[in-house]
């Protein structure tokens, strides 16, 4: 169903209440990240305040990585169904009441739950409010650039959310899990006045029930078993089976999925080597940033002795380098296409985190961690911006919260897979007897890792660039690619 308010956009002009909705979604995307990097941070206050394990803790984090990795995928889909606006609306108020109980808990368990209940929401506000923007902005340079400030909204939350960490922790961790409430219940009452209306979808089939139990199912076992995997040992025979598990859950997911008539995902979409790249680069861009942030964090704080406030404002220059450049990217993409930004951008990661290898022990800040900061930066405010729109173009109105959940999964999946696997390196290169020059040595396999997962897609972008010419814009959906011909337009997958 096609908005009102894409009439305005259409002819140029964003009206106020354009520009509310835009506001609105951002708000979601900006807690999302905020709600992450932010409990990190207080993650040592929690174990003291609640007497918690270091395994305990771990699950803090991965709670709520369970709950947005492993329903992304129903998420998406349930959006298109029930209507993208119900959808947000709903999981927008489940986030903000979670975040209250979040902060008032006294309990390990309950403050667990209240996280896997907070990554939840996410995964029906995240692909709902992907698709209301690309179903609300039309396919071109206005979409690009609402594309652009929307997922920039992301890396400034993520930035912003290890200042305010910092700061808050120092009072109480409590104070961490209370912001984003207050916040929440803003974008909701704003979203209620601003946000556009979308039918349910009508002749739909049915509901993909085994599709959506199977999928969901699936991707809950996989993220379950990355995370576990360095506690229970790659080679166990929990890990193997829990894998295997995995193997069969996704193969009966991929059956069901080419017999249904309203399919969770339509496999279709992946016959395009644009949308196939588009997903894969996902999954290495966030791997890799995901475990460089992962070591930085341990090399500064437990080798460098700096301060949690210390930290995040080592990494603020990358963020405020991806929030300057938010309303850029939309009119780059649009002049050189997004697969030179991608292959640009991954480039420039790899460089930084080359870079990195550098550190020592007394590293000199402006001369050896800020060029790598700087270069990361940039290499986010190109390529996650790109990655959305590349995945969304060309696709039809009523399947871009399909594909919106299979990007955010992508993404989610990722991190966990590639968070785990560097973490089981560093474990594996740790000294019997750890010095700081020791533990520093065993984080540079974990930091080459990285550089190499990040040089991975890097080249999976270049193959796509083979004999193509330079295009603004990607098409990803054959309906898409039709009326291109028709036009007389030159497109390209």
């Amino acid at each position: 169903m096609t908005s009102p308010l894409t009439t305005p956009a259409a002819e140029g002009r964003w009206t106020p209440r354009l520009w509310g909705t835009l506001l609105v979604l951002c708000a979601a995307m900006f807690l999302d990240a905020l709600d992450v990097s932010m409990v990190g941070v207080a993650l040592p206050s929690i174990g003291a305040d609640l007497h918690l394990s270091t395994s305990t803790l771990q699950w803090i984090v991965s709670g709520y990585i369970l709950g947005y990795g492993g329903l992304l995928l129903l998420g998406g889909r349930t959006a298109d169904l029930l209507g993208r606006r119900r959808v947000f609306l709903v999981a927008l108020g489940v986030f903000a009441l979670a975040s209250l109980l979040g902060g008032l808990v006294d309990s390990g368990p309950l403050l667990i739950a209240s996280r896997f209940v907070k990554g939840l929401s996410a995964a029906f506000t995240a692909p709902a409010g992907l698709s209301i923007i690309t179903t609300t902005f039309p396919q071109g340079p206005l979409r690009n650039r609402a594309l652009s400030i929307y997922t920039t909204c992301a890396a400034t939350g993520f930035s912003m959310g290890l200042v305010l960490s910092g700061l808050l922790t120092e009072a109480s961790w409590r104070l961490t899990m209370l912001l984003p409430a207050p916040i929440a219940v803003i974008a909701l009452l704003a979203g209620l006045r601003l946000l556009p209306r979308s039918a349910r979808e009508e002749n739909h089939g049915g509901y993909d029930i085994p599709g959506a139990v199977l999928g969901t199912a699936s991707m809950l076992l996989l993220v379950f078993t990355v995370v576990q995997a360095p506690e229970a040992g790659w080679a166990s025979a929990r890990t193997l089976l829990s894998f295997l598990a995995v193997a069969v859950l996704l193969t009966a997911f991929v059956l069901v999925e080419r017999r249904s008539t309203s399919p969770l995902i339509r496999l279709g979409v992946l016959r395009s080597g644009s949308q196939v790249r588009a997903q894969l680069g996902a999954v290495a861009f966030f791997g890799s940033y995901v475990g460089f942030q992962f070591l930085t964090t341990l090399y500064m704080q437990s080798l460098l002795g700096w301060s949690a406030l210390h930290t995040a404002l080592a990494f603020l220059p990358a963020g405020a380098l991806v929030a300057v450049s938010s309303t850029k990217v939309g009119a780059i993409v649009d002049r050189f296409g997004t697969p030179r930004l991608i292959a640009t951008g991954f480039a420039l990661m790899v460089a930084g985190y080359a870079l990195f290898l550098r550190v020592d022990l007394d590293p000199v800040y402006a001369a050896v961690i800020l060029p790598s900061m700087l270069l990361i930066g940039a290499a986010c405010a190109l390529v996650f911006p790109s990655l959305n729109i590349q995945a969304t173009n060309g696709v039809e109105d009523h399947e871009q919260g399909m594909v919106s959940g299979l990007l955010n999964t992508s993404v989610q999946v990722g991190g966990a897979i590639f968070l785990a696997v560097v973490t089981a390196v560093v474990t594996a290169a740790a000294p019997a007897a750890p010095t700081p020059q020791g533990v520093l040595d065993s984080y540079r396999p974990g930091f080459m890792v990285v550089t190499a997962i990040a040089a991975a897609g890097l080249l999976m972008t270049l193959t796509g660039m083979r004999g193509r010419r330079s295009l603004p814009s990607v098409v990803v959906a054959r309906s898409t690619v039709e009326e291109a011909l028709a036009e007389r337009v030159p497109v390209r997958d």
